[in-house]
């Protein structure tokens, strides 16, 4: 009898592994057969290589993109919808109430009513409008005809059509991630206003004595927790909504002159938030007029990154500021009218409703002034007198990115490069560019505001004293660029460029120190350079920035610092030269000690809601080598005890939390404190927040070297020890224009949306490791690593 239940058992278990095993197989992606699509003129072949990349090839363009919207699809769904319903505010629907305050914000800022009247203006017989019509048709022929993947079941999604206004929308969210303004303007606001001028001497803002920029009457408490809780909510967007912030970026080229080959080098690897599935897609593209290696992001017909044979190029962030908050003079007998260009003019309200998973839905009311909306309507202490209203260059611009990015994926030349980069007009965005004629060429591509004279956009602007007004934007040839420099590489790294026409470039720029570190070693004297020396360039781990900092700390720890035993842990910090490796216990210490630094000096004055909002910026980056240089800043000064303490009590302090801290993680020996011990990479799913479901989504962790602004940028939020690598190279791509069917990339992750495809995560290790893998581009290529054939024909 036992035997005969242990039998059933076994068999019912079978069973369930079984029907389980069934239904994932029936969610994998299709790589293979033949598939009826609508709409389509000829067939589409479709073959897979080694990594999962589709290599698409048709007849003509209307085919190529509704095939790769349908690959896209079955690869990425669960993404697609994410990023849509982030950029809807639709997200608390199928994530509950603590994704309200995201949709809230982006309620606000309005990105799918915007969408809705391009997407009305559109000229629909326009190539760019053609090819994003196939595309979300693509789309919507995989999503009809399969069923749903895993997340959308675990969730209770519904399947809806994908729309071009999903695709407009989502384009207003990449715009959004770029603006460090959400995290940086009330914050340095906030400092002036509440604290002053000797405050600011730390993060390198010019003062104002004159009173072009004085404080703005009218901001109570609550008026500025509304703001700080925008900077916050920013954040959790990226969080909690799986969806990646964009964060940085280098990109480089090298003319022929200067490579061993004789051709120009291309070289980029954007830092965005790492996330499962990845940011990029990567697709080949092939008709008999145009062909293309693409990189492509969520809801978007044209590769954001590409090359092909004749010509390619990267992107780095331009980060000027194209975002104003503006604090608005309202009418004191009219409540619901605002002061514009000498007029009392009315704000325009509209309601929202937001549905929210296993709650009553939530109505909001969003008004909008002349500027923009206003920001601080999202949240319910927003109880101030002023509105602060939101001037974005992304509404105030014709941005015809679409166009843009439709002629740069087909810009062979030098003048068609530029003429593409002129187009996109917000975010701002560095387009470094090369070609095999020997051309290499950068682009600041944004529309620059004129602003009236002295005015700061760091702080909210004062509306009443005419600081918002912008009687228009500068020309594109105004803007920062080169072409074919006779130093003879350019190099692009989020600093602050210097443009030639003088134009001021306001932004929220990187430190230095990357661009430095790359830009010296591409002046290498009689270095020819190789892809393999290039591939070494994108890993390296050094910069300047633990050097330069501790060459004003170190003296104040030596002065501070008398037992024996704590010497003994200095020492490594002593003669360290800046690198990132995996088994470097000085960048451990440096990175704890510049945490308990920043939060020994700034936690007190700001508040933790204003301290956690500065640890995101990078303004703190800038402020910490300032503040190490200024014995006397009103910093050192912990203002909530009776004595004023100076430099000397506060570096004592931070070095003995320090030690406190990571003798608590890792014990007393400075062997078990390596920095890949404590520094560790993990790719997060939206789903892998909640427990078991980590185990199965997220990937990770692994130890990896690098750190904030090495050119291996892999990094994270400054904070206590150990730290979770958030964002870094979201791909690394080399191509040497001499043979472009060389080029070699790769992926942080996979290729593969679907769990647990083969694709999922396949190139995780690699990527970790820093590996590369080839981009496969030549026919030969194609055909020899073609591990499966997908026909797609013309349903009859």
């Amino acid at each position: 009898m036992v035997k005969l239940m242990a039998g059933l058992l076994a068999l019912v278990l079978l069973a369930v592994v079984g029907v389980g095993g069934w239904y994932l197989y029936k969610k994998q992606p299709v790589r293979s057969g033949v598939v009826e699509l609508q709409n389509l003129q000829g067939n589409v072949t479709v073959r897979y290589d080694e990594r999962g990349v589709p290599h698409i090839t048709a007849d003509n363009e209307a085919d190529l993109y509704r095939a790769l919207g349908y690959v896209h699809a079955q690869d990425r769904l669960f993404q697609l919808e994410m990023v849509r319903r982030l950029a809807n505010g639709e997200l608390a629907e199928v994530l509950g109430p603590k994704l309200l305050d995201v949709d809230k914000l982006f309620r606000t800022l309005g990105l799918r009513e915007h969408a809705k009247k391009v997407v009305a203006a559109m000229d629909r017989n326009a190539p760019e409008s053609r090819a994003l019509l196939s595309y979300i048709d693509g789309i919507n022929q995989w999503q009809d005809s399969h069923r749903a993947p895993l997340e959308f079941d675990i969730l209770g999604i519904p399947q809806q059509p994908f729309t071009p206004e999903d695709t407009y929308a989502v384009g207003g969210y990449l715009a959004y991630s770029f603006a460090a303004a959400f995290r940086t303007e009330p914050l340095m606001t906030f400092i002036r206003d509440r604290l002053g001028p000797d405050y600011l001497r730390a993060f390198d803002v010019d003062w104002h004595p004159e009173g072009v920029l004085t404080p703005i009457s009218g901001m109570t408490p609550d008026a500025w927790n509304s703001l700080q809780r925008v900077a916050g909510v920013s954040l959790q967007a990226s969080e909690l909504g799986g969806i990646p912030l964009l964060e940085g970026s280098n990109a480089w080229a090298v003319s022929g002159k200067r490579t061993a080959s004789g051709s120009p080098m291309l070289a980029g690897d954007p830092h965005i938030s790492f996330s499962a599935p990845s940011v990029w897609y990567e697709a080949h593209l092939s008709t008999p007029e145009f062909e293309l290696f693409g990189h492509f992001q969520a809801l978007n017909p044209m590769a954001l990154l590409g090359h092909n044979h004749d010509f390619g190029w990267s992107l780095t962030m331009f980060q000027n500021d194209d975002v104003d908050f503006i604090a608005e003079q309202v009418n004191p007998d009219n409540p619901q009218q605002v002061w514009h260009q000498g007029n009392w003019v009315d704000m325009v309200s509209r309601t929202e409703l937001i549905q929210v998973k296993g709650a009553a839905p939530e109505r909001m009311v969003v008004r909008t002034t002349p500027q923009g909306p206003v920001i601080n309507d999202a949240f319910k202490e927003s109880l101030g007198t002023r509105p602060i209203s939101m001037w974005w260059a992304f509404y105030a611009t014709e941005n015809p990115a679409i166009r843009g990015f439709y002629e740069l994926n087909r810009a062979d030349t030098l003048d068609k490069a530029r003429e593409a980069s002129s187009k996109l007009h917000a975010p701002g965005l560095n387009i470094v560019w090369a070609n095999a004629e020997g051309d290499i060429g950068w682009w600041a591509a944004a529309k620059l505001p004129l602003r009236p004279q002295g005015v700061n956009p760091t702080f909210i602007l004062d509306a009443a004293k005419g600081e918002a007004d912008k009687p228009g934007f500068y020309a594109f040839r105004f803007n920062p660029q080169e072409e074919n420099p006779a130093r003879g590489y350019i190099v692009s790294a989020n600093h602050q460029p210097l443009p030639k026409s003088g134009v001021p470039v306001p932004g929220y720029y990187n430190l230095p120190d990357r661009a430095q570190r790359l830009d010296t070693l591409l002046n290498t004297p009689n270095m020819k350079w190789t892809s393999v020396e290039t591939r070494k360039l994108m890993l390296d781990v050094n910069n300047n920035y633990g050097p330069r900092i501790l060459r004003n700390l170190l003296p104040a720890m030596n002065a501070v610092v008398t037992d024996p035993n704590e010497k003994a842990f200095m020492e490594p910090l002593t003669n360290w030269d800046g690198t990132y490796d995996e088994g470097s216990i000085a960048a451990t210490l440096f990175t704890q000690m510049m945490y308990e630094l920043a939060k020994a000096a700034f936690a007190d004055e700001l508040g933790p809601v204003q301290f956690a909002n500065l640890l995101e910026t990078r303004a703190l980056d800038f402020a910490l080598p300032l503040l190490v240089a200024d014995n006397n800043s009103p910093w050192w000064d912990d203002v909530s005890t009776p004595a004023k303490e100076s430099h000397f009590e506060t570096t004592r302090i931070a070095w003995s939390n320090t030690l406190k801290h990571l003798q608590g993680l890792y014990g007393t020996s400075l062997l078990d404190w390596r920095w890949g011990v404590a520094h560790t990479l993990t790719h997060g799913h939206p789903l892998g927040r909640q427990k078991p479901l980590d185990k199965i989504f997220n990937v990770g962790p692994f130890q990896v070297p690098g750190g904030r602004e090495t050119p291996n940028n892999l990094s994270g939020t400054l904070g206590p020890a150990p730290w979770a690598v958030t964002s870094g190279p979201s791909t690394r791509r080399v191509i040497d224009f001499a043979d472009a069917g060389k080029a070699v990339g790769i992926n942080p992750l996979g290729q593969s949306g679907v769990w647990p495809d083969k694709h999922y995560a396949d190139q995780a290790e690699k990527y970790a490791k820093g590996e590369f893998v080839r981009m496969w581009l030549d026919e030969a290529d194609v055909i020899a690593r073609t591990e499966s054939t997908l026909t797609l024909r013309p349903a009859r």
